[in-house]
Protein backbone atom coordinates (compact mmCIF):
# COMPACT_ATOMS: atom_id res chain seq x y z
CA UNK A 1 0.00 0.00 0.00
CA UNK A 2 0.89 3.81 -0.67
CA UNK A 3 0.04 6.32 1.53
CA UNK A 4 1.33 9.89 0.82
CA UNK A 5 0.49 12.86 3.31
CA UNK A 6 0.29 16.20 2.94
CA UNK A 7 0.88 18.57 5.85
CA UNK A 8 2.46 21.70 6.84
CA UNK A 9 4.00 19.97 9.53
CA UNK A 10 5.69 16.84 8.05
CA UNK A 11 7.44 16.30 11.22
CA UNK A 12 4.54 15.13 12.95
CA UNK A 13 4.66 12.23 11.09
CA UNK A 14 8.12 11.19 12.07
CA UNK A 15 6.23 8.96 14.69
CA UNK A 16 5.13 6.73 11.89
CA UNK A 17 9.17 5.27 11.81
CA UNK A 18 8.32 3.32 15.25
CA UNK A 19 7.26 0.52 15.93
CA UNK A 20 4.99 -2.12 13.71
CA UNK A 21 4.36 1.08 11.07
CA UNK A 22 8.51 1.19 10.91
CA UNK A 23 9.05 -2.22 10.33
CA UNK A 24 6.59 -2.73 7.90
CA UNK A 25 8.02 0.14 6.00
CA UNK A 26 11.44 -1.44 6.09
CA UNK A 27 9.90 -4.71 4.44
CA UNK A 28 8.12 -2.51 2.08
CA UNK A 29 4.88 -3.81 2.84
CA UNK A 30 4.20 0.28 3.57
CA UNK A 31 5.43 2.89 1.70
CA UNK A 32 4.66 6.28 2.97
CA UNK A 33 5.39 10.01 1.53
CA UNK A 34 5.21 12.76 3.56
CA UNK A 35 5.30 16.48 1.64
CA UNK A 36 5.15 19.48 2.45
CA UNK A 37 2.52 22.00 1.61
CA UNK A 38 4.94 24.88 2.08
CA UNK A 39 7.17 23.53 -0.93
CA UNK A 40 4.15 24.52 -3.19
CA UNK A 41 3.74 28.35 -2.09
CA UNK A 42 6.23 30.12 -4.28
CA UNK A 43 5.92 33.79 -2.51
CA UNK A 44 8.85 35.08 -0.55
CA UNK A 45 6.97 33.83 3.09
CA UNK A 46 5.72 30.27 1.42
CA UNK A 47 2.50 31.69 2.05
CA UNK A 48 0.04 28.96 2.63
CA UNK A 49 -3.37 30.92 4.21
CA UNK A 50 -6.10 34.02 3.61
CA UNK A 51 -8.39 35.38 5.05
CA UNK A 52 -11.68 34.38 4.51
CA UNK A 53 -13.81 35.29 1.73
CA UNK A 54 -17.22 36.87 3.02
CA UNK A 55 -14.95 37.92 6.22
CA UNK A 56 -15.09 36.07 9.83
CA UNK A 57 -12.40 34.83 11.61
CA UNK A 58 -9.15 32.80 11.60
CA UNK A 59 -7.97 31.97 8.11
CA UNK A 60 -8.38 29.32 5.30
CA UNK A 61 -5.83 27.20 3.75
CA UNK A 62 -5.60 28.81 -0.05
CA UNK A 63 -6.27 26.08 -3.23
CA UNK A 64 -2.97 26.82 -5.12
CA UNK A 65 -0.61 25.08 -3.05
CA UNK A 66 -3.17 22.54 -2.73
CA UNK A 67 -3.82 22.04 -5.94
CA UNK A 68 0.30 21.94 -6.74
CA UNK A 69 0.82 19.60 -4.50
CA UNK A 70 -1.82 17.15 -5.03
CA UNK A 71 -1.11 17.18 -8.78
CA UNK A 72 2.25 16.45 -8.22
CA UNK A 73 1.39 13.11 -6.20
CA UNK A 74 -1.32 12.35 -8.95
CA UNK A 75 1.11 12.53 -11.66
CA UNK A 76 3.67 10.70 -10.17
CA UNK A 77 4.76 7.61 -12.22
CA UNK A 78 4.34 5.40 -9.20
CA UNK A 79 0.73 6.69 -8.47
CA UNK A 80 -2.50 4.60 -8.71
CA UNK A 81 -4.60 5.31 -11.47
CA UNK A 82 -7.26 6.84 -9.28
CA UNK A 83 -6.09 6.93 -5.31
CA UNK A 84 -8.51 8.03 -2.49
CA UNK A 85 -8.34 11.65 -1.13
CA UNK A 86 -8.49 11.70 2.49
CA UNK A 87 -8.92 15.46 4.22
CA UNK A 88 -9.60 14.39 7.84
CA UNK A 89 -12.31 17.07 9.09
CA UNK A 90 -15.13 17.48 11.68
CA UNK A 91 -17.59 17.91 8.49
CA UNK A 92 -16.69 14.09 7.66
CA UNK A 93 -18.19 11.22 7.99
CA UNK A 94 -17.36 9.30 11.03
CA UNK A 95 -14.04 6.73 10.63
CA UNK A 96 -14.69 3.18 12.49
CA UNK A 97 -13.06 -0.59 12.42
CA UNK A 98 -15.65 -1.03 10.03
CA UNK A 99 -14.07 1.99 7.61
CA UNK A 100 -10.31 1.17 8.20
CA UNK A 101 -11.22 -2.45 6.92
CA UNK A 102 -12.65 -1.00 3.60
CA UNK A 103 -9.27 1.40 2.94
CA UNK A 104 -6.70 -1.45 4.16
CA UNK A 105 -7.94 -2.73 0.63
CA UNK A 106 -7.19 0.43 -1.23
CA UNK A 107 -3.49 0.79 -3.50
CA UNK A 108 -3.17 3.89 -2.44
CA UNK A 109 -4.43 6.74 0.09
CA UNK A 110 -3.11 10.62 0.01
CA UNK A 111 -4.31 12.43 2.83
CA UNK A 112 -4.52 16.19 2.93
CA UNK A 113 -4.01 17.65 6.42
CA UNK A 114 -5.45 20.69 6.97
CA UNK A 115 -4.95 23.57 9.39
CA UNK A 116 -6.56 26.99 10.79
CA UNK A 117 -10.34 26.99 9.96
CA UNK A 118 -9.60 24.66 7.04
CA UNK A 119 -9.22 24.42 3.28
CA UNK A 120 -10.86 26.33 0.89
CA UNK A 121 -14.37 24.47 -0.60
CA UNK A 122 -12.94 24.61 -4.36
CA UNK A 123 -10.31 21.97 -3.54
CA UNK A 124 -12.57 19.35 -2.12
CA UNK A 125 -15.01 20.08 -5.16
CA UNK A 126 -11.67 19.92 -7.92
CA UNK A 127 -10.65 16.79 -6.82
CA UNK A 128 -13.91 15.14 -6.27
CA UNK A 129 -14.72 15.88 -9.83
CA UNK A 130 -11.48 14.44 -11.22
CA UNK A 131 -11.30 11.14 -9.21
CA UNK A 132 -12.29 10.13 -5.22
CA UNK A 133 -12.74 12.28 -2.32
CA UNK A 134 -13.65 12.12 1.10
CA UNK A 135 -13.96 13.84 4.13
CA UNK A 136 -13.42 11.98 7.40
CA UNK A 137 -14.10 12.48 11.21
CA UNK A 138 -12.41 10.59 14.08
CA UNK A 139 -14.52 11.95 16.80
CA UNK A 140 -17.07 14.76 17.80
CA UNK A 141 -14.35 17.15 18.76
CA UNK A 142 -12.03 20.05 17.22
CA UNK A 143 -8.05 19.54 16.86
CA UNK A 144 -5.98 22.42 15.79
CA UNK A 145 -5.14 20.48 12.32
CA UNK A 146 -5.59 17.09 10.56
CA UNK A 147 -1.90 15.33 11.41
CA UNK A 148 -3.21 13.73 14.69
CA UNK A 149 -6.50 12.52 12.86
CA UNK A 150 -4.47 11.38 10.02
CA UNK A 151 -1.89 9.25 12.19
CA UNK A 152 -4.70 7.79 13.98
CA UNK A 153 -5.90 6.42 10.50
CA UNK A 154 -2.84 5.68 8.85
CA UNK A 155 -1.98 3.70 12.42
CA UNK A 156 -5.72 2.24 12.18
CA UNK A 157 -5.58 1.09 8.48
CA UNK A 158 -1.88 -0.12 7.75
CA UNK A 159 -1.88 -2.50 10.72
CA UNK A 160 -4.51 -4.49 8.72
CA UNK A 161 -2.58 -4.74 5.94
CA UNK A 162 -1.54 -8.51 5.68
CA UNK A 163 1.86 -9.24 7.12
CA UNK A 164 2.07 -5.80 9.34
CA UNK A 165 1.18 -7.35 12.37
CA UNK A 166 2.71 -10.35 13.04
CA UNK A 167 -0.20 -12.10 14.29
CA UNK A 168 -3.18 -11.68 12.48
CA UNK A 169 -5.37 -14.08 14.91
CA UNK A 170 -5.09 -10.87 17.36
CA UNK A 171 -7.04 -8.58 14.93
CA UNK A 172 -10.16 -11.44 14.84
CA UNK A 173 -10.04 -10.77 19.10
CA UNK A 174 -9.76 -6.84 18.95
CA UNK A 175 -12.38 -3.97 19.99
CA UNK A 176 -14.98 -3.14 17.18
CA UNK A 177 -13.44 -6.02 15.35
CA UNK A 178 -17.36 -8.00 15.77
CA UNK A 179 -19.40 -4.72 16.81
CA UNK A 180 -18.04 -5.22 20.57
CA UNK A 181 -15.24 -4.18 22.78
CA UNK A 182 -12.62 -6.20 23.88
CA UNK A 183 -12.57 -8.50 26.88
CA UNK A 184 -10.15 -7.37 29.77
CA UNK A 185 -6.62 -9.75 29.40
CA UNK A 186 -4.73 -10.70 31.99
CA UNK A 187 -0.88 -12.17 32.10
CA UNK A 188 1.56 -13.40 34.88
CA UNK A 189 1.90 -13.43 37.86
CA UNK A 190 -1.71 -15.36 39.10
CA UNK A 191 -2.19 -12.50 41.71
CA UNK A 192 -0.99 -8.76 41.85
CA UNK A 193 -1.22 -6.92 45.11
CA UNK A 194 -4.17 -9.33 46.04
CA UNK A 195 -5.80 -9.23 42.97
CA UNK A 196 -6.20 -12.54 41.02
CA UNK A 197 -6.51 -13.28 37.37
CA UNK A 198 -9.82 -14.74 37.16
CA UNK A 199 -9.61 -18.83 37.79
CA UNK A 200 -11.59 -19.73 34.73
CA UNK A 201 -8.28 -18.19 32.35
CA UNK A 202 -5.63 -20.55 34.68
CA UNK A 203 -8.79 -23.56 34.16
CA UNK A 204 -6.92 -25.03 30.45
CA UNK A 205 -10.55 -25.61 29.43
CA UNK A 206 -10.67 -23.68 26.16
CA UNK A 207 -14.35 -23.68 25.53
CA UNK A 208 -15.01 -22.22 28.89
CA UNK A 209 -12.18 -19.33 28.96
CA UNK A 210 -14.02 -18.47 25.00
CA UNK A 211 -17.43 -18.56 26.94
CA UNK A 212 -15.91 -16.20 29.88
CA UNK A 213 -14.36 -14.01 27.41
CA UNK A 214 -17.99 -13.39 25.24
CA UNK A 215 -19.65 -12.80 28.31
CA UNK A 216 -16.87 -10.24 29.50
CA UNK A 217 -17.28 -8.59 26.03
CA UNK A 218 -20.95 -8.32 26.46
CA UNK A 219 -20.46 -6.71 29.92
CA UNK A 220 -17.80 -4.42 28.90
CA UNK A 221 -19.98 -2.88 25.77
CA UNK A 222 -23.52 -2.85 27.49
CA UNK A 223 -21.58 -0.68 30.79
CA UNK A 224 -19.48 1.46 28.32
CA UNK A 225 -21.16 1.62 25.09
CA UNK A 226 -24.65 -0.03 24.87
CA UNK A 227 -25.27 1.51 21.55
CA UNK A 228 -23.53 -0.99 20.13
CA UNK A 229 -25.24 -4.32 21.49
CA UNK A 230 -28.43 -5.78 19.47
CA UNK A 231 -31.60 -5.80 21.21
CA UNK A 232 -30.77 -9.35 21.93
CA UNK A 233 -27.89 -8.60 23.59
CA UNK A 234 -29.41 -5.50 25.68
CA UNK A 235 -32.08 -7.86 27.20
CA UNK A 236 -34.90 -6.70 24.80
CA UNK A 237 -37.57 -9.28 23.97
CA UNK A 238 -37.75 -9.57 19.96
CA UNK A 239 -40.12 -7.61 18.36
CA UNK A 240 -40.90 -5.18 20.66
CA UNK A 241 -38.60 -1.86 21.30
CA UNK A 242 -37.37 -0.33 24.84
CA UNK A 243 -39.08 2.98 23.69
CA UNK A 244 -42.65 1.66 23.79
CA UNK A 245 -42.36 1.22 27.92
Amino acid sequence: MRIDVVSIFPGYFDALELSLLGKAKQRGLVDVRVHDLREHAHDKHRTVDDTPSGGGAGMVMKPEPWGEALDTILTDPGAADEPLIIFPSPAGEVFSQKMARELADEEHLVFGCGRYEGIDQRVFDEYAERGRVRLVSIGDYILNGGEVATIAMIEAIARLVPGVVGNPESLVEESHEDGLLEYPSYTKPAEWRGRAVPPVLLSGNHAAIATWRGEQSIERTRRVRPELLSREQRGEPRGRHAADD
